[in-house]
């Protein structure tokens, strides 16, 4: 009995000091919790149709937000991918890869726009998940140059084809979306911000203004940072990497890359770089939904069933928001996620983006 006493309290013992590890004393000598670390990686994901009952593993697309955090909660890595469904294999929206070919004895023909749509006549084989900000360029042995560049406002692949003899030192400005030699050939993405049914709405426009303002991003950064409606066509096929022998464009072999801060790709890099060194237990979304509360409904997703006038975008090409010049509220979802998976939110505190 004595044995089996003694064994009991050194059991006790033992665990009151393994109780000790966990607690510390504060000022006054009194016990406190120790706080858990924050260190580690935590991943949080958002998907498509997630607003209408799709589950995750039924989604053909996702995006998924992966953090490192330190002891403190300081984010010292930030990665975001879009992965997306093509032909049932995954591929990243966000990868920049492309298979490009040109046909130099095509003339472009334009779309049909609006609701019965049609695509015209192309010039190029485009295979890609990444069409934002996309643009290819090359030249024939003959002098031919012909070139596509995505419209960030329409979404719509406007193709231009110039024969050796033009004259390059033409202005941007009369290469309008009336004349021949700017035609939107292919509608990349249905979501454009201008939507036009005809293409009399703005036949006078360029690749520059028709969007209005909003058509700045084309020229902000960039490759064709400082282009306007005022350059030549030369200046303009020159920044894309074409060389010239006197007034002749020389023969160059076909490439392609995205204009702006790099489409998908140099959009995530561009929110990763503005993650680190925030503090995720204050930084706690991309977005400051203060400004979007009359577009966020009692299931906390955004843009679903919105008020008469309400907005369904989160996008500030100008001042930029996390770093963004896209719509990002379905990659403040993920990045939320993430912060649940830390522990610092609840899943009851992620606001929905509309994917």
């Amino acid at each position: 009995m004595f044995k089996k006493k003694k064994v009991l309290v050194l059991a006790i013992v033992l665990l009151l000091a393994a109780s000790l590890l966990f607690v510390g004393c504060n000022d006054d000598g009194m016990a406190d919790e120790v706080e858990a670390s924050l260190a580690g990686r935590h991943v949080g994901y958002s998907w498509g149709g997630e607003a209408g009952g799709t589950s995750f593993e039924e989604s053909d697309r996702y995006i998924e937000t992966i953090l490192e955090l330190d002891d403190e909660g300081i984010i010292t890595d930030a990665k975001m991918n879009y992965f997306v469904q093509k032909d049932g294999f995954w591929t990243m929206r966000q990868s920049g890869n492309a298979f490009v070919d040109v046909d130099y004895s095509v003339t472009p023909v334009a779309a049909t726009p609006g609701e019965d749509y049609a695509a015209g006549t192309s010039m190029f084989t485009v295979y890609t998940a990444d069409m934002m900000s996309f643009y290819a360029i090359g030249v024939d042995e003959d002098g031919t140059v012909a070139h596509a560049i995505v419209d960030p406002i329409t979404r719509y692949q406007m193709e231009m084809k110039f024969p050796a003899d033009f004259d390059f030192e033409t202005t941007m400005g009369e290469l309008t979306i009336g004349s021949e030699y700017n035609v939107p050939t292919i509608r990349t993405s249905g979501s454009g911000f201008l939507r036009p049914d005809s293409w009399d709405e703005v036949e006078e426009n360029t690749i520059f203004d028709v969007g209005g303002p909003w058509s700045h991003v084309v020229a902000d950064v960039g490759v064709l940072e400082g282009m306007d409606n005022d350059s030549t066509v030369r200046d303009y096929l020159e920044a894309l990497g074409v060389e010239f022998d006197g007034d002749t464009p020389q023969g160059k072999e076909l490439s392609y890359d995205y204009f702006g801060v790099g489409g998908w790709h140099g959009n995530y890099r561009a929110i990763e770089e503005d993650l680190v060194g925030r503090n995720a237990t204050e930084f706690t979304s991309l977005v400051d939904w203060s400004d979007f509360e009359d577009s966020i409904n009692e299931d906390n997703q955004f843009g679903v069933d919105t008020e008469s006038g309400a907005t369904r975008t989160v996008q500030n090409s100008y001042d930029t928001i996390s770093g963004a010049t896209v719509r990002i509220s379905r990659e403040a979802a993920s990045f939320q996620r993430a912060l649940v998976d830390a522990g610092i939110l609840d899943e009851d505190d992620v606001i929905v983006g509309r994917f």
